[in-house]
């Protein structure tokens, strides 16, 4: 992520910060301005640049409030396949365009021997993210500030494939995602290392449309395991591609938004910034 990017993601990730922190005292657009050392003019526009809607409407984007209303919304249309199909194709861009391979035990035996795994590092509207992939598609991905420590997390879980730093053209149309026009989007293809109870959690999550939200308990019903609300939830904390695979879209069934691998503030800064692509 370039400098002046880095910069503004993180003042408007401390400017949501201090407008929740003081949301019984409201502040204005000035007070906020000033306490991330911009003019309210510089502020308005950088955060209206990133999240395409104001900071006022994306705070009701991360609200309690909306997070319940989404969860209403969604237990009335679960198993709703008329519901699903009607939804725009922005909502439903993860369902249609992104897709799933589990690799094969051959494939990950020896600690990923057989591998060969290119890897690159670039920015995204949340922060600088990683992403590596093999010959069949992408198989990491995670938000990463520090190059070092992010090699290491993929070396972990490949310990034996051979590695190059190197942006492939799968890298380049997986974060095409990114970009607010879709049009130009080709087929994102996963490769990924898992069980079938972790692959089809995976998959699950997939079919949660953009700007809705979905429990851990509904998770579990729609895989036809009601019982196992615990077992997805160790599964989608185990997702290794960040914001393709949108585990960010799961909340506690309280509203409330839960934790997040890859931080509880990156969670809210992307559900308030999916919202605000289709509602504002």
């Amino acid at each position: 992520m370039s400098t002046q990017n880095q910069i503004d993601y993180n003042r408007i990730a401390k400017a949501i910060e201090y407008i929740q922190s003081n949301f019984r005292l409201q502040p204005s657009l000035e007070e906020v301005a000033e306490n991330i050392h911009l003019s309210p003019a510089h502020f308005q526009k950088i955060f209206t640049d990133w999240a395409g809607t104001s900071p006022k409407k994306f705070l009701q984007f991360i609200s309690l409030e909306h997070a319940k209303n989404l969860l209403k919304e969604e237990k009335a249309s679960l198993f709703d396949t008329a519901y699903e199909t009607g939804l725009s194709s922005t909502s439903r861009l993860h369902d249609l365009f992104v897709k799933i391979e589990g690799m094969s035990p051959a494939e990950y035996k020896n600690g990923g021997k057989s591998l060969v795994i290119n890897y690159s590092f670039s920015e995204s509207p949340f922060g600088n993210i990683g992403v590596a992939s093999t010959e069949k598609g992408i198989c990491y991905m995670a938000f990463e500030n520090d190059k070092e420590s992010a090699l290491g997390n993929l070396k972990h879980k490949f310990p034996n494939a051979s590695f190059f730093e190197k942006q492939d053209a799968l890298q380049k149309n997986a974060l095409s995602i990114f970009d607010k026009d879709w049009t130009k989007l080709n087929t994102i293809k996963l490769h990924l290392k898992g069980t079938d109870f972790q692959l089809k959690v995976w998959e699950s999550l997939l079919t949660i449309p953009m700007g809705k939200l979905s429990t851990y308990g509904t998770l579990a019903e729609k895989i036809g395991n009601p019982k196992a609300s615990r077992a997805v939830g160790t599964a989608i904390g185990s997702n290794p591609v960040a914001f393709l695979i949108p585990c960010h879209r799961v909340i506690q069934s309280t509203g409330h938004l839960g934790g997040y691998r890859w931080g509880s503030e990156r969670k809210q800064m992307i559900v308030g910034w999916e919202s605000s692509q289709l509602y504002s």
